[in-house]
């Protein structure tokens, strides 16, 4: 058990290093987009920034779930990276799927990785959905008829 851990624990950090840093990203692009331009009342382009942050988003959470399958791969549990990324996006999802398993000296690293994934979509959740409050509440502000 104390492996998983000394395995698990630096990867759980580089993932939320990685949230950390398109969470960061996120907000400033949506920020600076909605300085840039007026995009309350316009629904496409509300649309298109929630899209934006909402790809972002998924790309650092696509990047986790890398992560962990690189270090499956580095501990010779699977052979090949797409079979690793596949069992990894089934844990950080936690999914559990069970079709594919890991060794049992391993096999911690599965709820390690899944309770760091619903942190992370956790996160990614709160962020849209401070996008989506500020669009709306802004909205609301803006007098009828106004652009």
């Amino acid at each position: 058990m104390l492996l998983n851990l000394l395995a698990g624990i630096p990867i759980m950090l580089v993932c939320l290093l990685f949230q950390a840093i398109f969470v960061g990203i996120c907000l400033r692009r949506y920020v600076r987009f909605r300085q840039d331009h007026e995009v309350f009342g316009r629904s496409l382009q509300q649309i298109a920034l929630l899209a934006l942050v909402m790809l972002l988003a998924m790309f650092g959470n696509l990047l986790q779930m890398a992560a962990w399958a690189g270090l499956f791969v580095l501990l010779g549990e699977f052979a090949d990276f797409s079979t690793a990324l596949y069992h990894s996006a089934v844990n950080f999802a936690t999914l559990g799927y069970g079709d594919i398993v890991m060794s049992e000296r391993w096999r911690l690293l599965g709820a390690l990785e899944a309770a760091n994934g619903i942190l992370m979509f956790g996160v990614s959740t709160a962020m849209m959905t401070a996008a989506l409050t500020d669009l709306i509440r802004h909205g609301r502000d803006k007098p009828p008829g106004s652009p």
